[in-house]
């Protein structure tokens, strides 16, 4: 089913819920994304897999919704190496900023320890309090 209108707008109604409490940008590229992949690969898993590797370039999951990044580019080892890759993907969590702006995150989502995580254990805490965040938006 197409996310955009005839005028190029997202579908509210057709996004994901973490993306309808987001930004109109990143609602925009994942719906266009998507509606172009499903125009090449058909509707399915990979035309999703296609918008979210697209919007995770832009935007970065923070809690319950997706944010805009400082800087554009891939956000994980996946998203660097492209469609035939088989490597771990961070869920939208910006992997590749800095150690700074991960303790940052972190501290917005009230994760305790984070001072003392490594980089890629504040990668693995902020993703797991994405997931709870979008859980539990999803059942309000």
């Amino acid at each position: 089913m197409p996310k955009t209108d005839k005028s190029g707008n997202a579908k509210e109604s057709e996004l994901p819920s973490t993306l309808e409490r987001s930004d109109e940008k990143a609602q925009r590229t994942f719906a266009k994304v998507h509606d172009s992949a499903a125009e090449e690969y058909g509707e399915g898993r990979r035309a999703h897999q296609t918008a979210y590797a697209a919007l995770k370039h832009t935007h970065e999951k923070v809690g319950d919704h997706w944010e805009p990044k400082e800087k554009n580019g891939p956000s994980d080892k996946q998203a660097e190496g492209g469609r035939d890759t088989n490597r771990e993907t961070a869920g939208g969590v910006n992997a590749n900023a800095s150690k700074k702006h991960l303790e940052d995150v972190a501290r917005r989502l009230e994760i305790k320890g984070r001072s003392k995580m490594t980089k890629d254990e504040l990668v693995d805490a902020i993703q797991k309090a994405n997931d709870r965040a979008s859980a539990d938006a999803r059942k309000s």
